[in-house]
């Protein structure tokens, strides 16, 4: 005799795109869970959202939603600003929690983010992982530990696009630090996407600079200064030896997109991120050859699964814990810092910084 399983009920803090596109469906999707209640930037917004969605309350002020005795679980789905104040009032409010990344606003943040989910082991707290890779993933990870790379050598991560290359284009909220902090274009997201296959980050050195560095404010029409960069370049070692080289930038036209390359002792893995392709070959062959994930190692999007069934204790959370949060927040911080000052910065971090340094 099958069994119903036990209802989870949530409610979401901000309901953007993303939220939108694959929580709510994916959460909706799974029995047994109800979307309960909502709140977003504006009450009108909120109940939009809830209208669309047919969620029975609107809350105008988060700290409301996370109060609601009726809700088991918190969706923040916000910028990072609010990722650290709701998370933790949530889970101390009992809440279980899933937050969108990027984790927070800076190392500090992550770490009390993290250092509060430790003092709530019997709550799970998730963070939305990158969603590059996922498909190669497992493959990639099998490939790696039979030797296909031998030893890592260097590691090339490129993250270039046009989404900012035009000085009109209104400022976007990624582009204030106020918003999102530490956070730049897609360094985090590829940072934690690279260390699903490599050894940890060691040292950073990097330069960073804001190519466009006025834009109009599309509320008021006036030019403000922009405040997170729009060209990055890293320079790395991990702790295996190797040596590693980020490109970063959103106003370069006709660029190369997403992509992450491993060259080892023995062979060299190309993964096109963009376009979800996987290129290799050892050493010894002639040019890299596409790979065709077996279906059985195919990975996808499972991340609201993931979440239900973490809170029903049925697995734990694999991708993403705060623990991996903390890492990529303190990389992202130890770039900035080196940017800064102009000066090598190791890892891990063992002070902090705000994000208006």
């Amino acid at each position: 005799m099958s069994t119903r399983p036990r209802p989870i009920r949530v409610g979401i803090v901000g309901a953007g795109s993303i939220a939108r596109t694959r929580h709510l469906p994916g959460l909706l999707a799974i029995p047994g869970v109800e979307i309960v209640a909502v709140c977003n930037r504006s009450r009108d917004s909120a109940s939009r959202i809830a209208r669309e969605w047919n969620i029975p309350r609107v809350h105008g002020a988060w700290e409301s939603l996370v109060e609601d005795e009726s809700i088991d679980a918190v969706v923040v789905g916000a910028w990072p600003y609010l990722h650290y104040p709701v998370t933790l009032a949530a889970l101390d409010a009992g809440k279980h929690v899933l937050t969108q990344a990027r984790l927070a606003m800076s190392a500090r943040e992550a770490q009390r983010m993290h250092d509060k989910a430790l003092e709530k082991p019997e709550l799970t707290a998730m963070v939305v992982p990158s969603p590059y890779g996922l498909t190669g993933d497992e493959l990639l990870r099998r490939m790696i530990e039979d030797g296909f790379l031998g030893s890592l050598r260097e590691l090339h991560v490129t993250g270039m696009n046009a989404d900012l290359a035009d000085p009109l284009a209104p400022i976007g909220w990624r582009q204030r630090a106020r918003y999102s902090g530490f956070n730049m274009l897609t360094l985090g997201i590829l940072h934690e996407t690279a260390a699903r296959w490599t050894a940890p980050a060691t040292r950073v050195w990097a330069w960073a600079l804001k190519t466009i560095p006025e834009r109009v404010e599309p509320e008021s029409g006036e030019r403000v200064r922009v405040g997170t960069p729009d060209s990055v370049q890293v320079v790395t070692t991990q702790a295996d030896g190797s040596r590693g080289l980020y490109r970063l930038s959103g106003v370069t036209w006709h660029a190369p997109g997403l992509s992450i390359e491993m060259y080892g002792s023995h062979g060299t893995i190309r993964y096109d991120l963009s376009k979800d392709r996987i290129l290799a070959a050892r050493r010894d062959e002639g040019d890299l050859r596409e790979l065709v994930v077996p279906e059985e190692l195919r990975g996808r999007w499972r991340v609201e699964e993931e979440f239900i069934a973490a809170i029903r204790g049925e697995e734990p959370v694999r991708r993403s814990t705060f623990a991996d949060g903390v890492r990529y927040m303190q990389f992202t911080e130890a770039v900035a810092r080196s940017s800064r000052h102009q000066i090598p910065v190791d890892l891990p971090l063992t002070e902090f910084s705000h994000p208006g340094i």
